[in-house]
């Protein structure tokens, strides 16, 4: 059986009752969401109806207060009071279902409220308040007040409300109980069902980890150490895998790709000898007739020289001059074609030590100074290529300063993966467009015969820099300095094979 067939079944399983567990919870959290959308109703239930008890009881009060004083600042919270209720009814109406036994208890307490406000409170207001004109309006707010308080006809309706409200909250209290019982239930249930579901998964998951790790990682484990020989330079090494599946045909697939890697890099390997001689003797026959001139030139002054003309001897030093060019030309397309073909040497490099020995072996004049941070990093990597980029760019800044004096300022910074230098200077400076031009091989800023210059150092520099995976850039505009910025790798042995 294909080892994608067996794996697709299982995962597939596991797709089954992961997806019935997450069906069965989406409906728990359905009900959830009900139960707890019921519960919030629930609340705001209550706790308008709380308010709306101690409203009526503050109107009770201020009523007393009114009858007992005549003041009427005691009519204020019930004033207020009674605003108040009319709005709580209908929000109790707005949250409470028409059809729910609630309403029936909601309107019934509606109706003995506003009894009491009709029947007892307003005609007990409106006579206190005429008490005062005459003897006769005083004797109906009494007899008034003994109809109404006196026998009681007023308590007993307050003693019906407030029998409501209390058994609406019990009811309700009630209710929420039940509601938290089935939904306990209900979560225990699916509790156990998720965790069922889950396990049996967590157990088909296991076999299948369990058979990859088996049967399959051995026979990777032997694909990866044929991988790890090819990338270090064995490409003889060969898998022996007889079964019929996928990893069988990686197999075949790795043995054919280290047969022809091993093919190609003997290739390589010949075309790379022919390119040094070729070029060897390129050089060797460029050069030839160059020296050839360069003889012939020097034999004309030796025997002329005295009786030449002026110009004449001018010519022959112009061409003295241009020979020289040529044979640095040629001495640095050799230079820039060797990049990176030698064999490194990975060793400890302290670079504030490697600067110094560089300084000292340029040997600037005396009008230039190079600042050098007080620490730098001690890394591993390839001394030579390192030092072969700093030679030039430090050179370079010296050589093509515009001033007897200058100071050429180094830094550094600590990236994630790699190092960060800038060699700064204080020259004439470099305009935007011509920030790409410099790297390439033979280009100069200057005249040659002005500064004598092949123009391959930062050709040189930007392929090790290259061949480092690293990156080089130039900050500068006209008149204001230069200051070049490449970043080396901290780890140059990952790069190395």
């Amino acid at each position: 059986m294909k080892i994608s067939n067996l794996i697709f079944a299982g995962f597939f399983f596991i797709l089954i009752l992961f997806s019935i567990t997450t069906y069965v919870n989406y409906r728990q959290f359905e009900k959830v969401k009900e139960d707890n959308a019921w519960l919030v109703r629930s609340q705001m239930i209550i706790r308008s109806l709380s308010r709306l008890q101690r409203n009526i009881l503050d109107m009770e009060s201020g009523l007393r207060g009114y009858l007992l004083t005549g003041e009427s600042i005691f009519l204020s919270p019930y004033d207020s009071a009674a605003r108040e209720n009319e709005i709580m009814f209908h929000e109790l109406d707005s949250i409470i279902a028409l059809t729910s036994e609630k309403n029936e208890e909601l309107q019934k307490i509606r109706l003995l409220h506003q009894t009491w406000l009709t029947e007892f409170a307003e005609p007990l207001i409106e006579a206190k308040k005429n008490a005062d004109q005459s003897d006769s309006s005083y004797q109906v707010f009494r007899n008034l007040y003994y109809d109404k308080l006196i026998k009681k006809t007023e308590e007993r309706t307050r003693s019906e409300i407030k029998y409501n409200f209390r058994k609406f909250s019990e009811e309700e209290y009630q209710l929420r109980e039940q509601r938290k019982t089935t939904l306990e239930a209900s979560v225990a249930s699916t509790s156990i069902m998720s965790f069922a579901l889950t396990s049996m998964s967590l157990l088909v998951g296991g076999a299948i980890a369990f058979y990859i790790a088996r049967v399959i990682s051995g026979r990777i484990n032997h694909m990866v150490s044929l991988a790890e020989n090819i990338a270090g330079g064995n490409y003889q090494v060969q898998i022996e895998d007889t079964q019929q599946d996928e990893l069988s045909n990686l197999s075949l697939s790795l043995n054919n790709m280290a047969t022809i890697l091993q093919e190609n890099i003997s290739e390589l390997e010949r075309k790379n000898n022919e390119l040094d001689r070729f070029a060897y003797v390129v050089s060797h026959d460029l050069k030839a007739p160059l020296r050839g001139i360069e003889n012939v030139t020097t034999w004309i002054k030796e025997d002329y020289g005295n009786i030449l003309p002026e110009k004449v001897a001018e010519y022959l030093q112009l061409m003295q001059g241009r020979i020289y060019r040529m044979e640095n030309l040629i001495d640095g397309i050799l230079r820039v074609s060797r990049v990176g073909r030698g064999k490194k040497v990975i060793e400890e490099v302290d670079t504030k030590v490697l600067l110094e020995e560089i300084i000292e072996m340029i040997a600037p004049s005396s009008g230039f100074s190079v600042i050098l941070p007080e620490q730098m990093p001690v890394f591993i990597t390839d001394k030579v290529s390192l030092q072969q980029v700093f030679i030039n760019l430090i050179s370079n800044a010296i050589k093509y300063h515009d001033k007897e004096e200058g100071n050429i300022m180094i830094s550094w910074k600590d990236l994630p993966d790699h190092y960060e230098f800038t060699i700064k200077d204080d020259g004439p400076g470099i305009e935007p467009r011509y920030h790409e031009k410099i790297f390439v091989i033979f280009q100069t800023l200057q005249e040659r015969d002005t500064v004598e210059s092949t123009g391959v150092g930062l050709a040189i520099v930007k392929k090790i820099l290259e061949d480092k995976k690293g990156s080089i850039r130039v900050e500068s505009k006209k008149g204001k300095g230069a200051a070049f910025v490449f970043q080396w790798p901290k780890d140059d042995r990952e790069l190395t094979f």
